[in-house]
């Protein structure tokens, strides 16, 4: 299984009157992460775009363990759960300073047209892509 992490820089603008990270800031971070792991293995979002393709979220959990503050040194780690031809499941971690967990979840994605938003096979649109996936993406095995 294949792993990327990527250091999340916490502006003060991202905290709540609690004194901590915003609930739905973690979202940014999870595409943070999607973004750098895509990038890690060699693919682009924006190549996906100018080839006519979006790759919508279309389902987000998230589970919030342990606050983290404006300070505190924070890292998304991103892995992919899921790839099943049709949709993808991103796994995400985000962890402090001392590798403790702090929010974990995942996000859900499809393929659609850009013209028509219509839903397509990813092992169709981008089968080199797919089959990447398919030799990184984590197991029951790989844990």
């Amino acid at each position: 299984m294949f792993v990327s992490k990527r250091e999340i820089q916490i502006l003060y603008a991202d905290t709540d009157m609690m004194g901590v990270i915003y609930h739905a800031n973690y979202l940014k971070y999870f595409e943070l992460g999607r973004g750098g792991f895509i990038e890690d293995v060699g693919y682009s979002y924006i190549e996906m775009e100018n080839s006519g393709y979006y790759a919508p979220v279309y389902n987000v959990q998230v589970t919030y363990k342990k606050p983290v503050r404006y300070g505190d040194s924070a890292f998304v780690k991103t892995w992919v759960e899921l790839n099943d031809g049709i949709k993808t499941v991103y796994g995400y971690q985000i962890v402090n300073g001392q590798d403790e967990i702090c929010v974990e979840g995942t996000t859900t994605h499809i393929i659609v047209k850009k013209e028509t938003f219509k839903p397509t096979a990813f092992k169709k649109a981008f089968p080199e892509w797919f089959q990447k996936y398919e030799q990184i993406k984590k197991s029951k095995f790989s844990e």
